[in-house]
């Protein structure tokens, strides 16, 4: 990495976020030292008819980056990469609107707006090729041999996201109605810890359906489908066999074919360890036996904090996407950035 400093002599200073489905992290560091101090807020950023809303990021983002430029003594954030889940499809007003929004309140003058399985790959994995499953409240893999992305799932907890937190947490409490009503398929144990969690069953889809979160409140339940199948419940540990299943499917679907892949593992969906982690070694053996598993360097926000590192030193050359990968600087959209038609060329 090239050394550059201000014209004062500082390090230029950084800012990574990490946007998904449980809320916001922000850290703040420089070039040379990397990451100095972060924050998180539970709240989710919200998706409405113009998908993910910019007003709602920056009105979570300005306070928390002002008590870390304070707390740190970070001045001069050249540098910001943003990884947000939805970014594919979901991102046109933030591609339209984030940069222009970080330029007037921080002076930040190179962005790189990233989906969270981008950031989630660099963070886990580095400029290496492989695949790399994220796994928290969704589901996405992500694989590259480092002359294009390939993306399987990540479709949102109402299409797929299969194997996720959500994905988990709404068959946990689907074996619960189950069992409440009396079909086959149900488990007692997941009825009695849905009834701790959330009340009697049958208010169940009126404190679930109206909520904007509803991701965010089916996979707090997942800890519970655990929980149940380390007690050897069968229904949970079928679910958890399920889940592992549809996880490899989708890492199978975007590893190289060819040479010695790296897979790697990120997010806190595997926190829940053995319950869900030794199905799915499993399946990864059986479907990706040339591929070699190797534990993650990081997390996606580490994988931010990386990308802002090389964006501040002109060093960002991951392979070009249009959609998943957005690069923004004071002259305009990098030469790695896509350049189809509609796409924003300036924002400053």
């Amino acid at each position: 990495m090239r050394p550059v400093v201000t014209p004062g002599g500082a390090s230029p200073g950084l800012l990574a976020v990490d946007s998904g489905g449980s809320g916001l992290r922000v850290a703040v560091g420089t070039v040379a030292r990397g990451a100095l101090a972060q924050r998180a807020s539970a709240e989710p950023v919200r998706t409405g008819a113009r998908g993910i809303d910019p007003e709602h990021l920056m009105e979570q983002l300005v306070p928390m980056v002002r008590a870390l430029t304070a707390e740190t003594g970070v001045t001069g954030l050249g540098a910001a990469v943003v990884g947000a889940a939805g970014l594919s499809t979901l991102g046109d007003a933030l591609r339209a609107e984030l940069p222009g929004a970080l330029a007037r309140e921080f002076g930040v003058r190179k962005v790189a707006l990233a989906a969270d399985a981008i950031t989630a790959y660099v963070g886990a994995l580095g400029p290496r090729p492989g695949a790399v499953i994220a796994a928290g409240t969704g589901l996405i893999a992500v694989g590259t041999d480092l002359t294009g992305w390939r993306r399987a799932d990540g479709w949102g907890h109402l299409l797929g996201d299969c194997g996720g937190g959500a994905w988990i947490g709404r068959a946990g409490l689907e074996a619960a109605l189950r069992a409440h009503d009396g079909r086959p398929g149900g488990s007692a144990r997941l009825l009695a810890r849905a009834e701790e969690e959330f009340g009697p069953l049958p208010g169940l889809p009126g404190k679930l359906y109206p909520r904007t979160d509803r991701a965010a409140v089916l996979a707090s339940f997942t800890l519970r489908v655990a929980a149940c199948a380390h007690d050897g419940d069968p229904v949970a540990v079928d679910i958890l066999r399920a889940a592992a299943r549809h996880m490899a499917e989708s890492a199978a679907a975007v590893c190289p074919a060819s040479g010695k892949p790296r897979v790697a593992l990120t997010g806190g969906l595997f926190k829940m360890g053995d319950p869900l982690l030794v199905p799915l070694e499993n399946e990864l053996a059986q479907k990706l036996p040339h591929a070699r598993r190797v534990p993650a360097d990081g997390d996606p926000l580490h994988g931010s904090v990386r990308m802002a590192t090389d964006l501040a030193t002109d060093a960002l050359t991951l392979p070009s996407d249009g959609t998943m990968l957005y690069v923004v600087t004071k002259k305009g959209i990098t030469p790695f950035e896509d350049k189809s038609p509609g796409k924003h060329a300036d924002h400053f």
